[in-house]
């Protein structure tokens, strides 16, 4: 498994609360060398409060090793030719470490936070991913731009419009998927999934994975390659006491991702669908406070990996050897013993 971290560098899930350690703009490049030097294989950047591209930017100015990933950036606001610029850019600036990672956000931020014409998320993100890949051929090899899909139609590319051809042109391209069609969706026509941290070893194994290679066979593609990344709950600390605090933050954690009516599926299968309705109608009258206690510690084991700093490689690699591709894990680091300790977790992990 490559090992990968979220920026800012020691950035724990804050549950339902508000973060305590917001990704500090100024920081990142100091933060990803250091993610660099400890051993990471990659860096990734999620879309909430700041551009993740901007971010890789940084990033990438910053580093010589590790791989840059947006996980995610959010695709339908973008038009297919944005992201693509921004793709072509930040994979000439890192010399070929950025992976474009996509997901379709929901429903109401679409509509209501974005103001746009909601549509099917598979086949728009099918789409999507298919026009990008058409301009970046466009740009590379000279191709006529001639794209025609139910959402797109892309037939205009003019020399000053058109930046030069890369060394490194081969982006890879991963979705962010949940349930089976857009897992499907995936194995069609990206290069990997970045599952969400709902996803179980078991709901990877028998749902997404099938789903993907399905998409795959569809498609005549070859699956072998195809990245599996992982961004598991997380509840650890040094010690018993400390790791009680974490444990409330993941336990929140999850009863705000069950309250997600699209992610119901991954928990159903598990058997916790009933837990996850009523914690639906908790969410719809705002009572917060309310949720983290309907997660009993049988659903809080299925869905977080829970230890000290001693345990904690060894049960992420329990779930995950052989199944995932790439695992994000982090730990606070607040000074030389925390860099310590965060080095030998990664080495542990990566062999």
């Amino acid at each position: 498994m490559k090992i990968e971290t979220l920026l800012p560098l020691g950035k724990l899930d804050p549950g339902l609360r508000a973060s305590a350690a917001p990704l500090d703009i100024a920081s990142v490049g100091e933060d990803a060398r250091l993610a660099e030097e400890l051993g990471y294989d990659g860096v990734i950047t999620e879309e909430t409060k700041e551009d993740p591209y901007i971010v890789m930017a940084l990033a990438a100015q910053a580093t010589s090793r590790v791989s840059l990933a947006t996980a995610v950036a959010v695709a339908f606001p973008r038009s297919p030719t944005v992201t693509a610029h921004s793709g072509w850019t930040l994979q000439r600036l890192s010399r070929g470490r950025f992976v474009l990672g996509l997901g379709s956000q929901v429903k109401g931020h679409i509509e209501r936070r974005f103001g746009m014409t909601w549509s099917a998320a598979g086949p728009w993100l099918r789409d999507y991913v298919r026009a990008v890949r058409a301009i970046w051929d466009c740009w590379q090899n000279g191709t006529k731009l001639d794209f025609d899909s139910e959402h797109y139609r892309l037939n205009l590319m003019v020399p000053l419009f058109a930046p030069a051809p890369i060394e490194h042109p081969q982006i890879p391209i991963q979705l962010a998927a949940v349930n089976p069609f857009m897992c499907q969706i995936a194995g069609e026509v990206a290069d990997g999934i970045r599952a969400h941290p709902i996803a179980t070893p078991s709901y990877i194994r028998e749902v997404m994975l099938p789903a993907a290679k399905k998409g795959a066979a569809k498609a005549g593609r070859d699956f072998s390659p195809f990245a599996m990344c992982v961004m598991p709950l997380v509840a650890t600390a040094d010690n018993k006491a400390a790791l009680a605090d974490e444990i409330r933050d993941v336990r929140a954690r999850v009863a705000f991702y069950a309250s997600t009516p699209a992610y119901l599926a991954a928990f159903e299968t598990q058997g916790h669908g009933q837990v996850a309705t009523q914690l639906q109608a908790l969410s719809r009258a705002q009572r917060w406070d309310e949720m983290p206690a309907l997660v009993d510690n049988e659903m809080l084991d299925a869905y977080a990996v829970i230890g000290t700093y001693d345990e904690i490689a060894g049960k992420l690699k329990a779930r995950f050897v052989g199944l995932a591709t790439h695992l994000e894990f982090r730990m606070p680091v607040t000074g030389d013993a925390d860099k310590a300790r965060l080095r030998e977790l990664v080495a542990a992990l990566r062999q």
